[in-house]
């Protein structure tokens, strides 16, 4: 009965991260190019979401700004630039959908 629940817990856990990764890819590809992530689709990662708006002074600024409506640590590899949103099995889709209304906002603002 323990290794059902277990097992059901952890198809649980992988539908809702393959929901979270899809639905933040979605916005990053239908920005119409505001937002842009490189990495063939086939080899995206479920928990490390890779993005870059036009600009690296838009890069910065959208790190410091998603600050003030609590989306922390988005600033992206030293290596990459962009951002990076790390959305593993801890990170609620909540916390995935409020990324991607700032993102909204912040294409608005400056798109």
């Amino acid at each position: 009965v323990i290794r059902n629940h277990f097992a059901t817990a952890c198809l649980l856990v992988q539908t809702i991260n393959a929901l979270k990764a899809k639905k933040l890819y979605e916005a990053i590809d239908s920005s119409g190019g505001f937002y842009t992530n490189k990495v063939a689709a086939h080899a995206r990662s479920q928990m490390n979401v890779i993005f870059h708006a036009p600009t690296p002074e838009l890069d910065k600024l959208f790190a410091q700004e998603s600050t003030t409506r609590g989306l922390r640590l988005l600033k992206g590899y030293k290596s990459m630039g962009g951002m990076r949103a790390s959305i593993y099995n801890a990170m609620p889709l909540q916390g995935v959908e409020a990324l991607m209304d700032f993102m909204g906002e912040f294409q608005k603002r400056y798109g």
